[in-house]
């Protein structure tokens, strides 16, 4: 790791190549930036999940559409073993920071409650938009998990492209999301991280950038009302869409 000076602030920037299932967490720091990369990267995984099922949550043709918290889960844990390498299903037995394994079984618990609370409004049949899309499920699946957890837990966005005032990025997170925006390297596998010592603690986040599937809402044409009724914000793919932003005590 390494810190680097921006705009007056001192930053760690984990490029997580080399974090293999084989290191040993020695620095209690490094655990807690880990549990938050991990909890970030649960939290995008389950946003995508909703938005690979956005087709057949939002047809009209069909009442049941089999999307059950249990569905849902299973694919969960089969895109963020993909992505992380780590099986959640499985989390007593993953190599992982201790610290980490009952907060990430419980975001699993609340992300299915998410999912839950819409299974009446999904499978009613004629109606086209249902309400649950990535950004809804990851503003109510965090908060679900703060309040359990006291975690702080959130999605963000830059302000033009911010739809949900209470999803609005506070200072830290503006300043790591201009990082993110000005660099050429879109790592999917970079953080932001700092350590607050007068807060104790330690802030990490994790940018989400604009893929094909986002631009249907969020694309072009630019002012175009999109399923949900908002404006379409013109973004491209590749674009800086925002970042899931955690926030842990240090012990």
């Amino acid at each position: 790791m390494s810190r680097l000076s921006l705009r007056g602030w001192i930053v760690m920037v984990i490029w997580c190549i080399g974090l293999s299932a084989g290191v040993a967490y020695a620095n209690s720091e490094m655990e807690i930036v880990e549990t938050g990369r991990l909890l970030a990267t649960l939290l995008d995984t389950g946003r995508v999940t909703v938005g690979l099922n956005q087709g057949l949550l939002n047809d009209p043709s069909k009442g049941d559409k089999g999307f059950t918290p249990e569905v849902f889960e299973t694919q969960l844990v089969a895109l963020y073993k993909k992505r992380r390498g780590i099986d959640v299903s499985n989390i007593q037995d993953a190599p992982i920071p201790e610290m980490a394994k009952p907060l990430l079984a419980r975001l699993v618990e609340e992300s299915k409650k998410t999912v839950a609370s819409y299974q009446t409004v999904i499978n009613l049949k004629g109606v086209k938009y249902k309400g649950l899309i990535p950004a809804t499920f990851g503003t109510e699946t965090a908060k679900r998990f703060q309040n359990w957890s006291h975690v702080y837990l959130k999605q963000t966005a830059p302000d033009h492209f911010l739809r949900n005032p209470k999803n609005k990025a506070d200072a830290f997170e503006k300043n790591a999301m201009q990082s993110f925006a000005t660099t050429d390297t879109h790592d999917p596998k970079a953080i932001f991280s700092q350590t607050i010592p007068e807060e104790k603690t330690v802030r990490v986040m994790l940018p989400l950038y604009y893929d094909p599937a986002c631009l249907n809402c969020h694309g072009g044409p630019k002012g175009e009302r999109d399923i949900s009724g908002y404006r379409k914000e013109g973004g491209k793919e590749g674009d800086l869409a925002g970042a899931i932003s955690v926030k842990l005590p240090l012990p």
